[in-house]
């Protein structure tokens, strides 16, 4: 009862966030950039404006707005890299923020480029060994599965500080060019309601992996 406890609320928390930043993306997508440039272009004049050069932008997946260090690349949706709207310049000038940081060696990307391949790996690997532990009561299985989770969180807890620090840097930029009050106000919504996907991650994580850690201990 208490593991399904657990995975209600996780699931509550996940589709609460989930639901907030969709309306918000949608609510400012229909409010037209007063400066009528497209995500792409925006994307281009912040990193012009921060020195940075190198960096290709393509049009990638619906939903599927990134930056990639390993290609030094930014993807940017349909509806972002060729529309004007509050949420295009917003989404632009956050993925622009991320290319910055990685541009300038910004520690916490760092950290997180670090454990990306082991958190990735853990991600999908730890619930078969902890349910091979558990069924075979070999302790040593369990305590791995809980070290391995432990990774996933962890490499949620410092993605917290690279997110919030790319929509510092988008907001900064956007109040250097003189981005009308309105628009400023629903950018940092539209930037607000993403970190908070990625708090409701880190919080769900760590949920879970406390419910781990009980377990041992029972």
């Amino acid at each position: 009862m208490g593991y399904w406890a657990l995975v209600i609320i996780t699931l509550i928390i996940g589709m609460a966030a989930s639901g907030y930043v969709n309306s918000q993306l949608k609510k400012y997508q229909k409010v037209p950039s007063s400066s009528g440039i497209t995500g792409r272009e925006a994307a281009e004049r912040m990193l012009a404006a921060n020195g940075v050069s190198g960096v290709k932008i393509m049009r990638g997946n619906e939903g599927q707005d990134h930056f990639d260090p390993r290609t030094n690349s930014i993807s940017l949706s349909p509806s972002v890299y060729d529309y004007s709207s509050v949420t295009a310049y917003a989404t632009a000038c956050h993925e622009v923020g991320h290319a910055c940081q990685f541009a300038q060696g910004y520690s916490p990307l760092k950290i997180r480029s670090a454990i990306w391949p082991v958190a990735n790996f853990a991600s999908n690997a730890w619930i078969f060994i902890l349910l091979i532990g558990v069924m075979l009561n070999v302790m040593g299985l369990v305590n791995l599965a809980i070290i391995m989770y432990a990774c996933v969180f962890l490499f949620q807890v410092v993605t917290l500080p690279v997110e919030f620090n790319a929509s510092h840097r988008a907001m900064d930029y956007m109040k250097a060019i003189g981005l009308p009050q309105a628009e400023t106000a629903g950018s940092f919504s539209v930037l607000r309601a993403c970190a908070l996907t990625y708090v409701a991650a880190a919080l769900a994580s760590l949920l879970q992996l406390l419910y781990l850690l009980g377990m041992r201990r029972d």
